[in-house]
C-alpha cells in the first residue's frame, strides 16, 4: 500500500480493539518467522496495555486508506526502565524525551516505522526507543532512521533489551 493515504490517529477503545489485536497477532507472526521467537511472548501486547497507552495520550493507530495497518505508543518520559543503562549511556540524560513502544504493523504494509517516526519526530526531538535482541527487523529500521545505539536497559520482569536514543536539532 502507498502511504499517501496514510493518517496518524488516537487509538479508540473499544472501536478500534479488534482490529488492533489483528495488528499485534500479525507482528507476532512476522517476528516468528523472523528467528525472533521470544519477543511478545503470552498474549502480550493486550488491550489492557492499549487501554494504559490510551490513559497516558500515547496510543495511536496508523489507517491506510481507512484501514487499520498498525499500533504504537508515543509516551512521554520518564520511562521507568530506561532510568539504569548497562554497558552504555544515553545520548542525552538531561532533556524530557518520548519513548516509542509496541510497534506492529500488517504484513505487506510499507514505509509504517518511516511514517511514526515522521509522526513522532514532529512532536518531540528527543526520541527513545528499544527492542529485543533477536528482533533485527526492528534494529535495522532503528539504525536506518538515525538512532544511536546506547546500551542495555531492563525491562520490569528483568529481560534485556537493546535501547536506542535520537536527538534531533530543534529548528
Amino acid at each position: 500500500m502507498t502511504t499517501e493515504n496514510r493518517i496518524i490517529r488516537r487509538a479508540i477503545l473499544p472501536a478500534d480493539g479488534e482490529a488492533i489485536n489483528q495488528v499485534f497477532e500479525a507482528a507476532r507472526g512476522i517476528m516468528v518467522r523472523s528467528g525472533n521467537t521470544h519477543q511478545w511472548q503470552n498474549g502480550y501486547p493486550t488491550l489492557e496495555n492499549v487501554r494504559m497507552d490510551i490513559e497516558r495520550e500515547g496510543a495511536f493507530v496508523i489507517l491506510d486508506n481507512g484501514l487499520v495497518v498498525g499500533y504504537f505508543a508515543f509516551l512521554p518520559s520518564p520511562e521507568p526502565t530506561y532510568a539504569k543503562i548497562y554497558e552504555g549511556e544515553w545520548v542525552d540524560n538531561n532533556l524530557p524525551y518520548h519513548v516509542v513502544h509496541r510497534i506492529a504493523s500488517l504484513p505487506d504494509t510499507h514505509g509504517v516505522f518511516a511514517s511514526i517516526m515522521d509522526f513522532c519526530f514532529a512532536r518531540d526531538h528527543n526520541i527513545r526507543i528499544d527492542t529485543h535482541r533477536d528482533n533485527l527487523i526492528m534494529q535495522h529500521n532503528i539504525l536506518k532512521h538515525g538512532f544511536t545505539y546506547c546500551g542495555i536497559i531492563l525491562l520490569l520482569n528483568g529481560d534485556e533489551r537493546l535501547a536506542y536514543q535520537k536527538v534531533k536539532s530543534e529548528k
